[in-house]
């Protein structure tokens, strides 16, 4: 399962499952574009692909804002010819419960989780479809099957994520396009450290640990992998066990 001579764009690269994601592809032989609004941590992830023996440019990139997303294209296609995957993976969380959180709280994470993963996904296909070929991985959430007790607008745009990778899975397939979605469950990453010992390690977990950044990328290295080439609009469950219960 390589990854050779191939080229992969990962948005929120600099940290958590992003970082992961860069350094396991570019272990597999990829060169890779890190694009996140956070440039300082952008530019160390990718010193340290090339400390690996592999290519790889930072670019700064807010994803809910399309001049960005453009933007950062073309810088990526100043230096590299193609773009092989595109990971969405840039996303936040806002805690609040539903009678209490503010329309401004649910517009951000909507935009960035969802209509960043769109954008990413439209910007992507516009490049893979002359190409003939793409892998495109969106990064949805258990929580998006589930429900996230206290983290409405985080569910709900990870339900929306699965909604968009299987409507672009049917609609890009003819180009020989896949593109499916993540479902972690708790991963262990800057994202999740100030949850309760109880939350990070639920009952339902069957392996017994929670789960690292590494088991995602591990995951989506597969789905971008020519090994993966017929499978498309999928939500792959990297959970421990969790996505055997119910809801």
């Amino acid at each position: 399962m390589q990854l050779s001579n191939k080229v992969g764009l990962v948005t929120g690269g600099a940290s958590g499952l992003g970082k992961a994601i860069c350094l396991v592809f570019a272990a597999k032989g990829a060169d890779i574009i890190v694009t996140d609004v956070d440039l300082v941590n952008a530019e160390q992830v990718a010193a340290a692909i090339r400390a690996m023996g592999r290519q790889s440019l930072a670019v700064k990139m807010d994803v809910s804002r399309r001049q960005d997303i453009e933007d950062a294209v073309a810088k990526a296609l100043g230096s590299f010819p193609r773009i092989d995957i595109w990971v969405n993976n840039a996303g936040i969380s806002s805690r609040a419960m539903v009678d209490e959180m503010s329309e401004e709280q649910w517009d951000k994470v909507l935009a960035i989780n969802l209509k960043g993963t769109f954008l990413g996904t439209q910007a992507a296909a516009k490049i893979m479809i002359p190409q003939g070929s793409g892998r495109i991985i969106n990064m949805s959430s258990r929580a998006g099957k589930g429900g996230s007790f206290g983290n409405a607008s985080y569910a709900s745009s990870k339900a929306g994520i699965i909604g968009l990778t299987k409507s672009a899975a049917r609609e890009l397939g003819k180009f020989n396009i896949t593109v499916n979605a993540l479902q972690p469950g708790f991963i262990e990453t800057p994202l999740t450290t100030n949850l309760s010992n109880a939350i990070k390690t639920p009952e339902q977990i069957v392996l017994p640990r929670a789960g690292k950044p590494e088991d995602v990328a591990y995951a989506a290295a597969f789905l971008a992998s020519d090994e993966a080439s017929w499978i498309t609009g999928i939500g792959l469950e990297v959970t421990g066990g969790t996505g055997m219960f119910a809801g």
